[in-house]
């Protein structure tokens, strides 16, 4: 039948599920050559930065819940990495989400809500962020040898420079085993403006190592394991990483280090759908050092922190059918272990759970899924810190139920229905009423979407998604002086490419919200983000030069009398892929950041964004 050339844009969008999940390939990692993996996911619906440009004082806010100026997390969002799940409760004015470089990961997924987050957790309400690091088969697409990548890149605002060197081996189709090394350095950036925005220079080298064996009939078993490490040294810094305190703290020597460590077997014979079984066991450690320079003025200056995460997980999907009735269920196991260090002002403790989930996709008739979902969790938190042994039981069911219905020509609608409960955490053991006090969220859904080829032209590709959310968190223990929180909103995203190169990539995220708080009055919800739309036009020469143009436009925002100016920011992104000869397998990367030096700071930042930014990545694989 010959070639029938598809249009592609940017990034599929994923129209055939009722979950608001967006996926980011390599090749976008590459291209979009983020120094950090906030800004690696700016671009996703739903998705806000907190001062993004550096893995230090910034964090990741998901519809409302995450990051936020006083504390690095809120627990309503996840971070799993290979199935580890990473961060730490909530440190005093130190952010905590971020301590990797992008450049170690084939792949990063946003799961936005809480309907498609049962397998990972627990009181997810903002969503959760998927890392899955690199490895040699993906490097060599599958075919036996060994290859070596190196990239090297720097930027212009202020001094940027990051290098990368990766070993991929596959000696036979039994073995394979990847290693990279990245290091990461940044000085002080400037704003829009020319000024110094403060506590934005690091250091982040970081280091892959990942191997797998596969063995038996049609290597059905596989044996893997992979550890990754980051970490940064920061000399003279203020304590607050979010600099909202103007110096009340003083400063302190931080030494920051995050590590995860994954060792799985997984069975998934050809001939069984029903079987693809994988046991893992995961360690996620984070610490903290840091020493007051001078004399301290809190003892919150020379706190330790340490906070280490097991987990033992054993699960299955299965693709099975009951008569006329098709299925896709993922269910499992797992026992949780959290270890925190007493620190002032972070309470140490022990936090061992048992879990228990299932998710069945069921194909009912043609053209209509439904999905419920289910989960099921315990906590036993303990601590003998004060010299009076504590401990806390908590158990709590959560669900939901998602349903699509897709016509023959493209268009689908959905929605869903679920509920979680956020258990209670060791940083609140110092008040024995939250932890009896799981919080409680609904959140249902409904949208629609369209996915089309050969629309308006031969190979052209349309893609549509529209989803409007409302959440409701009640019994509040996250925030201060809140008993309950309202969040609605809308997040859109559309492409459309032709199959001569021509593509179109936009989103846009609508948010609105409010707070009941504890004295009765209903205003604004602080961490509300604002309006934001994103616009991308690009062309594709072939495999040899892919040029787009990007804009963000955010808009005004007024939360409780304080005005958040919006802002319209411009970016440049071109990529050179030349063949033949010495050329083969290059890759030439080239951008310009916030063309017009715009000075802006959006709603959520804690620091002024960063002015224009130039920025090169050159890379060869040999």
């Amino acid at each position: 039948m010959g070639t029938i050339d598809i249009g592609t844009s940017t990034r599929a969008i994923q129209t055939d599920t009722a979950t608001p999940i967006t996926v980011i390939d390599r090749e976008e990692i590459e291209d979009r050559q983020a120094s950090t993996i906030a800004e690696l996911l700016d671009s996703v619906p739903g998705v806000t930065l907190i001062n993004g440009s550096t893995p230090i004082g910034s964090g990741i806010n998901i519809r409302g819940f995450g990051a936020n100026g006083t504390y690095g997390t809120d627990q309503k969002v996840a971070f799993v990495v290979d199935g580890a799940t990473t961060g730490s409760e909530e440190i005093y004015r130190v952010g905590t989400q971020l301590f990797t470089d992008p450049l170690l990961y084939k792949q990063a997924q946003v799961i936005r809500g809480t309907v498609g987050s049962f397998e990972w957790g627990s009181g997810i309400i903002g969503g959760v962020v998927l890392l899955e690091t690199n490895d040699a088969s993906s490097v060599l697409h599958g075919k036996t040898g060994i290859a070596a990548s190196q990239t090297v890149s720097g930027q212009t605002n202020r001094n940027g420079f990051a290098t990368s060197t990766t070993v991929a081996a596959m000696p036979t189709e039994q073995f394979e085993f990847l290693a990279n090394y990245t290091w990461r350095t940044q000085g002080t950036q400037k704003d829009g403006h020319g000024d110094r925005i403060g506590n934005s220079s690091f250091d982040l080298p970081s280091f892959l190592v990942k191997g797998a064996f596969h063995f038996g009939a049609d290597n059905a078993h596989t044996i893997a394991a992979s550890f990754n490490q980051t970490t940064t040294s920061d000399r003279d810094v203020p304590y607050d990483s979010f600099g909202t305190t103007a110096g009340i703290f003083g400063n302190v020597d931080r030494d920051t280090k995050s590590q995860v460590l994954t060792v799985s077997y997984g069975y998934k014979p050809v001939d069984n759908d029903a079987v693809n079984l994988q046991l893992l066991y995961t360690y996620a450690n984070q610490e903290i050092d840091q020493s007051a320079v001078g004399t301290p003025i809190s003892p919150v200056l020379d706190a330790d922190h340490r906070y280490e995460t097991s987990k033992i997980t054993l699960k299955n999907a299965s693709l099975f059918s009951t008569g006329p009735i098709r299925h896709n269920l993922h269910f499992g196991v797992e026992y949780i272990h959290k270890v925190r260090a007493d620190a002032n002002s972070a309470p140490g403790g022990t936090d061992n759970r048992m879990a228990a989930f299932a998710v069945d996709e069921i194909a009912l008739f043609r053209g209509f899924t439904l999905s419920p979902a289910i989960r099921w969790e315990t906590s036993n938190i303990k601590s003998n810190r004060t010299g009076t042994p504590v401990s806390y039981n908590n158990t709590a069911w959560m669900g939901g139920v998602s349903a699509r219905y897709e016509l023959p020509f493209g268009l689908a609608a959905f929605g869903s229905w679920a509920r979680t409960r956020n258990l209670p955490i060791i940083d609140d053991l110092d008040n024995a009423t939250y932890m009896n006090q799981p919080e409680k969220s609904r959140t249902w859904e409904a949208g629609g979407s369209f996915d089309r080829t050969d629309l308006l032209g031969k190979g052209d590709h349309l893609a549509i998604k529209v989803n409007y959310y409302d959440t409701e968190l009640t019994d509040n223990t996250a925030y201060s002086g809140v008993s309950e929180v309202y969040l609605d909103g809308f997040e859109i995203e559309a492409s459309y490419a032709t199959a001569d190169g021509l593509y179109f990539d936009f989103n846009a995220t609508i948010p609105d919200g409010e707070r009941l708080r504890t004295t009765g009055v209903i205003d604004d919800w602080t961490n509300l983000p604002q309006k934001t739309y994103m616009l991308s036009a690009g062309k594709r020469f072939g495999k040899l030069f892919d040029v787009r143009w990007e804009s963000t436009l955010g808009e005004d925002l007024n939360i409780n009398g304080t005005e958040h100016k919006g802002f319209d920011v411009h970016n440049l992104r071109a990529t050179i892929t030349p063949s033949g000869g010495i050329f083969d397998n290059v890759a030439l990367r080239l951008s310009v950041e916030n063309i017009f030096d715009t000075y802006y700071q959006s709603a959520l930042s804690t620091r002024p964004a960063v002015g224009r930014n130039f920025k090169a990545a050159l890379s060869k694989m040999f």
